[in-house]
């Protein structure tokens, strides 16, 4: 009996050893533990799964599968919104001094870098951080990490029957349109429509065909032309190139009866560099609803009767005529522009069908063929109706306005990709309520913040 007494004092004495020894490593259970709940939930991290078990149990566990003691809680009291409120600002200071701490860091020379290579229509919202990323449009460091970064995706300057005094700009990258207040030296009064455009330039021109006005959408840049040297026509076609190296532009304006001429903005002044070769059959019976493209120096004129296409060199003044017969049963139609290429985008009516078509210009043998038309899903809302179509911009993306007495449409189409695209209705501030507006006229820009007038 001794003995027996004696191995249970030294396997007690054993045991505080132990407990003396590893106790303090780990969070001992209150004493009421098991007056609340006999269970607990222990975590093995190895395996993912979440067992419930008597503590005695657990306590013969292995120290590999005992990952996570939990004791059980009860469930915690509802707290007030400005408890909350005051917990979420203890829980998020830290990581706000340590993002501080971590931007105070960042290199001042990196911030321009950064900030150049921002959308475009974002640049604009963070302008109004602070006043140093609002002088940012006058840094020519700036300005040079803009000019070095290439933007693909063209913006579209519009004019809606709505807002005739402004204009409304879609973004292409965004799908999104924003509201232009116009060109701010001019009265409040005066109509100007988009009638041009090369790199981030725009060139207006008012409803009395007197004045242009070439400005730069994003900037304000602008500057207003000479009066012309050539007597006034009703109606022109005007079309516009840029030097990409320079920055310096021309433009010019074409009658039906041959009279042009050409301003160039070196030397500030309207010029005529020849007369038209006896060629180029007279009158032009231009066709206004068609856009003028530009490819390099070269600008390209759509014409009717006979039907085909003029050109003119901006450089050497060489004029050029092709006659291309159009495709039958072509109403609207407009020339177009991809990678030097010469694109036709015309409304296709047979019957009670309309579908829009796209054919390219073929060089050997100056004949149209057809490249890709319209899905059948987009053009069956067409069907029956009489659809008049405006082109708002024909280089790369074509936007086109296709309108009805029972609909009014926008789509774009990527020539390069082949693909086409609803738009999102055209509605600004300032428009009545009106959910969607008519977009009457307008071109493609690519934006710039270092194109100048």
């Amino acid at each position: 009996m001794e003995v027996e007494l004696a191995m249970l004092r030294q396997l007690i004495g054993r045991i505080r050893e132990l407990s003396d020894l590893y106790g303090s490593q780990h969070q001992r259970l209150p004493s009421d533990f098991c007056h609340l709940n006999n269970r607990c939930c222990i975590l093995d991290v190895n395996d993912d799964t979440l067992e419930y078990c008597n503590p005695v149990m657990a306590a013969g566990k292995s120290r590999s599968i005992l990952k996570n003691l939990d004791l059980y809680k009860p469930p915690p009291a509802k707290k007030s919104r400005k408890e909350r409120n005051q917990k979420s600002e203890i829980d998020v200071a830290p990581g706000e001094v340590l993002e501080q701490e971590i931007w105070k860091e960042f290199p001042e020379d990196l911030f321009e870098v950064v900030i150049a290579r921002l959308p475009i229509a974002a640049f604009f919202r963070f302008r109004a951080v602070c006043r140093k990323w609002n002088s940012l449009l006058e840094s020519q460091s700036f300005l040079q990490q803009c000019a070095d970064v290439q933007r693909d995706c063209p913006w579209f300057y519009t004019i809606t029957h709505g807002n005739v005094n402004s204009g409304a700009i879609y973004d292409s990258s965004s799908m999104k349109w924003h509201h232009h207040p116009g060109i701010s030296p001019l009265p409040v009064k005066t109509v100007v429509l988009p009638v041009a455009s090369a790199g981030g330039l725009v060139c207006f021109l008012d409803i009395s065909h007197r004045n242009f006005y070439v400005c730069n959408p994003l900037t304000q840049s602008t500057r207003e032309l000479p009066v012309r040297t050539v007597r006034l026509w009703y109606r022109i076609a005007v079309g516009m190139t840029l030097n990409s190296m320079s920055g310096a532009y021309k433009i010019m304006s074409l009658g039906c009866d041959g009279e042009y001429d050409v301003y160039d903005s070196v030397i500030n002044s309207w010029a005529r560099m020849g007369s038209m070769p006896s060629s180029i059959t007279l009158p032009l019976s231009l066709n206004f609803r068609s856009q003028t493209v530009s490819i390099g120096d070269t600008l390209y004129f759509m014409r009717s009767d006979p039907d085909g296409i003029v050109s003119y060199n901006t450089t050497n003044g060489l004029w050029k005529q092709f006659i291309t017969p159009l495709p039958l049963h072509l109403t609207d139609h407009t020339l177009a522009e991809c990678g030097g290429r010469i694109i036709l985008v015309g409304l296709l009516t047979k019957n009670a069908a309309t579908c829009v078509c796209i054919w390219e210009l073929q060089r050997m043998t100056l004949l149209w063929k057809e490249v890709d038309r319209m899905p059948n899903l987009l053009c069956l809302e067409f069907y029956g109706k009489h659809v008049r179509m405006i082109c708002l911009g024909n280089r790369g993306l074509v936007m086109l306005s296709l309108r009805s007495r029972q609909m009014n449409r926008l789509v774009t189409y990527d020539v390069a990709r082949g693909e086409w695209a609803k738009l999102p209705a055209c509605a600004l501030p300032g428009s009545g309520g009106r959910k969607r507006q008519w977009v009457a006229c307008g071109t493609v820009f690519h934006p710039s913040l270092t194109a100048l007038a």
